[in-house]
């Protein structure tokens, strides 16, 4: 049995779209700055900057908020906020397809990762003879 139980072997993508912020922007940035895999989809909105809490309430019960916090990288320059990220693979999510049953993304992001099986197929591990203990 393969240790860990809960790993996923083989290649690996990450389907993104234009609807994906905060989190749906920083997560496709990690996973290719980790070379995890490609990003397929459409480039992510770019709302990576936040205002995280500590706004005084307004009389009305409503309240004002401010960005407070940002997301750069170590080398200095400001990432992703107003940018997004984009695709390895840029794949429209065309609406006559998707009426039709069809995820064009999902549909790629398969064909990617079975063409990359069939390039590198996953290495088979024989068990070793059990061992003999005097």
């Amino acid at each position: 049995m393969a240790s860990p139980l809960a790993a996923i072997f083989g290649p690996k993508a990450m389907l993104i779209d234009e609807y994906a912020g905060s989190g749906g922007d920083a997560l496709p940035f990690y996973f290719r700055k980790a070379k995890i895999g490609p990003l397929i989809g459409k480039r992510t909105w770019g709302g990576l900057v936040g205002g995280l809490a500590g706004y005084p309430r307004l009389m009305d019960g409503g309240f004002v908020a401010a960005p407070a916090v940002g997301f750069y990288n170590p080398g200095g320059s400001w990432e992703v906020e107003n940018i997004g990220v984009a695709p390895d693979i840029e794949v429209e999510q065309d609406p006559k397809l998707i009426r039709e049953g069809h995820d064009p993304q999902l549909e790629k992001a398969v064909e990617v990762l079975m063409e990359q099986l069939r390039e590198n197929p996953p290495k088979k591990y024989a068990r070793p003879p059990f061992p003999t203990y005097r």
